[in-house]
């Protein structure tokens, strides 16, 4: 994972708490400035750092780690509709998907 994907992956799953990046950084014992810098993949954790980030989740690095159904399902949906879209088509949509 880039530290992109892994800044995504912490900002989905405290949003899906209904965690606010204060409340996350006090269960992680690390500073609301560093998560905010995780979230927008300028840095990225250790696997000590990541660990209490999860531990202020509520979850497992493992679990961090897993693909959801959610994800399962938009995956395969993706790759169902591109496999009827031309080349460009899936071009555009790459990009645009990049932009969300």
């Amino acid at each position: 994972m880039t530290a992109e994907e892994v800044g995504k992956r912490i900002k989905y799953l405290r949003e899906k708490k209904g965690l606010k990046k204060n409340t996350l950084a006090n269960l992680a014992g690390v500073s609301p400035t560093y998560i905010d810098k995780l979230e927008n993949g300028e840095r990225c954790p250790t696997v000590e750092y990541l660990g209490y980030i999860c531990f202020g989740l509520g979850i497992t690095l493992a679990e961090f780690f897993l693909e959801t159904d959610e994800q399962k399902e938009l995956t395969a949906a993706i790759q169902s509709l591109t496999a009827r879209l031309t080349p460009k088509q899936q071009s555009l949509l790459l990009e645009f998907i990049k932009t969300i």
